[in-house]
C-alpha cells in the first residue's frame, strides 16, 4: 500500500472487517472480536461512554439480533500512513419500529503483521440523512 492508496483487497477486507461488527454472528464471536480489536482499542461510544476493550468481547451467549442497514452508508477510506487508515461512515441501527438511531462513524485500523486491526472507534449521534 503507498501513503495514499489503498489495493481493492485491501478495500474489500476493511470493508468485511467493519461490517463484521454490524453482523450478530460475528460480532459475538469473541475470538474474531479478539483478533480484531487491537490491544490498545478503546470506544468513543454514540452515548459518550468510553468503552474499553474487555467491555467489547462479548461471550456468544450475548448475542441479539442487530437490525442495521448494510452495505453501511457513505463508507469512506482515508490514508492517515501506510499501515493506518481512517474509515467514516454513517450507521442506521432500527431499535424499535418507527426508532432509527443514526450516527456518525469513524474507525482507525492499523495493519500489524499483516493483519488489519481496529484501533479506535467512535460513533457520534447525528440527524438522520435526507434523501434529496
Amino acid at each position: 500500500m503507498s501513503d495514499t492508496c489503498l489495493t481493492l483487497d485491501d478495500i474489500e477486507t476493511l470493508t468485511r472487517l467493519e461490517e463484521s461488527l454490524w453482523r450478530a454472528e460475528t460480532r459475538y464471536d469473541p475470538v474474531l472480536m479478539d483478533r480484531i480489536f487491537a490491544d490498545d482499542f478503546f470506544e468513543f461510544g454514540r452515548s459518550g461512554r468510553i468503552y474499553p476493550r474487555e467491555d467489547l468481547i462479548l461471550p456468544a451467549c450475548a448475542a441479539r439480533p442487530i437490525d442495521v442497514r448494510l452495505p453501511l452508508p457513505g463508507l469512506k477510506f482515508t490514508v492517515i500512513d501506510t499501515n493506518s487508515v481512517l474509515v467514516t461512515y454513517v450507521s442506521e441501527v432500527r431499535r424499535a419500529l418507527d426508532n432509527v438511531e443514526t450516527a456518525n462513524r469513524s474507525s482507525i485500523w492499523s495493519r500489524r503483521d499483516g493483519a488489519w486491526q481496529l484501533r479506535f472507534h467512535q460513533g457520534t449521534a447525528c440527524q438522520a440523512p435526507t434523501d434529496k
